[in-house]
C-alpha cells in the first residue's frame, strides 16, 4: 500500500511520534475517503486498529491502513505534515482531484 499513498519524512516522524503514546500495539495510521465537505470527498485520517478487509502495510515502521474502496480514490496521493504555528497537521496532495475546497479538507474527482 506505501506504494498507493506516498508519505513525506515529516509525515512519517510525526505519526511514530503520536503511535509511541499509544500502549496498543496493533493500532496504526488509518487514511481513507468519505462522502462529505464542500468538495464532495473528505479525507480521512486517523487511528485506528485494521479491520478485516482492510489493506495494511507495516513497512514504513508503523501499521499503515486503508480500505480498498479509499485506495482507489488515493491512488498516487502524498500525504505530508506541516509543524508550523499556521496551518498546522497532515496535509494530502491528490493528483486525481479535480477541485480542491479552500480549506483542503475535501476534493472531488
Amino acid at each position: 500500500m506505501s506504494k498507493v499513498v506516498s508519505i513525506t519524512e515529516k509525515a512519517i516522524r510525526e505519526v511514530k511520534e503520536s503511535i509511541k503514546s499509544n500502549p496498543n500495539p496493533k493500532v496504526g495510521l488509518r487514511l481513507g475517503v468519505k462522502g462529505g465537505g464542500c468538495s464532495g470527498l473528505s479525507y480521512v485520517i486517523d487511528f485506528d486498529e485494521p479491520k478485516d478487509k482492510d489493506i495494511v502495510t507495516t513497512d514504513l515502521g508503523f501499521p499503515l491502513i486503508m480500505d480498498p474502496k479509499s485506495s482507489l480514490y488515493l491512488q498516487g496521493a502524498v500525504l505530508d505534515y506541516s509543524g508550523g504555528l499556521a496551518d498546522r497537521g497532515f496535509k494530502f496532495s491528490n493528483p486525481n482531484a479535480e477541485n480542491t475546497c479552500g480549506c483542503g479538507e475535501s476534493f472531488s474527482l
